[in-house]
């Protein structure tokens, strides 16, 4: 009698999702304290892609007084009814001076950025001016409050300005400066170690033997790591070897918040990733329904006891495919909101657009599909030729995916669901908000 094998059904990768998001929610709670996603104070001049751990409220109103938006002089709208009119200059205000109160009937020379004295009440520029020997001509009777920035009229004080979760940008950072915010509290940065696995793979710079190939997987995986604002250890390359490899995760496992590898997680015989898993933790799902992608791997891994002291008792452990393609794309879907998460981000996914198709796509596929794809001049997207999970310039070419359900085929000027990369690299978090 012949033994019949029944291969587990994949996982959708919506499920797939869902389960990520809350264990990794779970693991952040469980954190020393109960706090969640340790904080730090950090000088808002180094702050740029840190994750605020808290409201920045302004004390101060932005602009602290009416001030000049040009380069002009500042005037009574009452003394200049009409075009044409002349007034005496009486006063010089350049920016970071404090003038004295415009006298009815003078005007004063004011510049970008200088306090407008008491008693006027608009600005004319320099160019609707004309110097005579009596003073200054002005060309264009002004209009109340013209080219004059109000006091608070960019921020007032005590309004919310920054939100916790935000992950910070040039202008946030700007914005922080502006109400006079020297440090921030940030999150602290997630810690990841990466180590690519297999016995034939070589480092650039070094010689190639045949059967070798160089390991790109190492540099673009730290390259993402680093993009999504994570502090990133390569651990190097490990030998098809399952005693090496479950020491490799035993050690890496102590200090690091997660473990992220590439290669050695599908079915072969020297695939040892999934049984040191096991071994040394514990594995939560394996095998997705996605192409590229298959073989992705969630789990964790124990500490030592030792180690409990101020760190969680277990580090998260993610298994990529070792093609690259498949790598990259996996990475953007599943390791990059797991990222934002232990960075003290909200859960977030890359939003898609409704754009036209200019491909056929005629050979669908029982898994869901991730091709990758370009923008064109037209308005459309362009697919690239060779969609190989092993094709690593496709991914340099592209600057998006679309996500093509299982069976879904597609011809020319169809709609489909385009994911920008910008999307995936650096989903939306909560946003600037100016509040009362």
């Amino acid at each position: 009698m012949t033994a019949s094998y029944a291969p587990k059904p994949l996982m959708p990768l919506d499920e797939a999702l869902q389960r990520l998001r809350e264990a990794v929610q779970s693991h952040v709670a469980g954190l020393p304290g109960g706090q969640g996603v340790p904080t730090e104070s950090v000088d808002s001049f180094e702050a740029l892609g840190r994750v605020l751990a808290s409201d920045v409220v302004s004390p101060v109103d932005v602009p602290p007084l009416d001030n000049s938006a040009m380069d002009g002089y500042a005037v009574r709208c009452a003394d200049l009814p009409t075009d044409g009119l002349v007034l005496p200059q009486t006063q010089r205000i350049a920016a970071g001076q404090l003038g004295d109160r415009l006298a009815p009937g003078s005007c004063a020379r004011i510049f970008t950025g200088a306090p407008v004295p008491q008693g006027a009440d608009a600005v004319i520029m320099q160019e609707q001016t004309a110097l005579d020997a009596a003073g200054v001509c002005f060309l264009n009777a002004p209009r109340l409050g013209q080219n004059i920035r109000r006091q608070g009229e960019d921020i007032a004080i005590g309004a919310k300005v920054l939100s916790r979760g935000l992950r910070l940008a040039p202008a946030a950072l700007g914005v922080a400066a502006s109400v006079g915010a020297s440090e921030l509290t940030v999150y602290r940065r997630p810690r990841v170690a990466v180590l690519t696995t297999g016995n034939e793979l070589v480092m650039p710079g070094q010689s190639l033997p045949p059967g070798a190939i160089y390991n790109s997987n190492r540099h673009t995986l730290r390259g993402l790591i680093q993009a999504a604002g994570a502090d990133c250890v390569d651990l190097g390359i490990v030998p098809d070897d399952l005693a090496a490899t479950r020491d490799m995760l035993r050690r890496a496992a102590q200090t690091h918040d997660l473990i992220l590898t590439s290669g050695g997680v599908s079915v072969g015989e020297e695939d040892h990733l999934k049984a040191a898993v096991q071994a040394e933790g514990e594995l939560n799902f394996w095998q997705l329904a996605i192409k590229p992608g298959k073989p992705f791997v969630f789990g964790r891994l124990h500490r030592a006891l030792a180690a409990g002291a101020g760190s969680a008792s277990h580090a998260l452990y993610m298994g990529l495919p070792g093609n690259p393609s498949a790598s990259f794309v996996t990475f953007l879907l599943l390791v990059r909101p797991v990222l934002g998460l232990l960075s003290g981000e909200p859960w977030s996914a890359p939003r898609s657009t409704a754009l036209r198709a200019d491909f056929d796509w005629p050979r669908a596929d029982k898994r869901r599909e991730f091709v990758r794809v370009r923008r064109n001049a037209d308005g459309g997207v362009s697919l690239f030729p060779h969609q190989g999970s092993g094709v690593l310039s496709s991914a340099v070419w592209a600057d998006g995916l679309v996500d093509l359900a299982a069976g879904q085929t597609v011809q020319r000027g169809d709609v489909v669901s385009f994911l920008p990369l910008s999307e995936c690299l650096q989903p939306a978090s909560t946003q600037c908000q100016l509040e009362p």
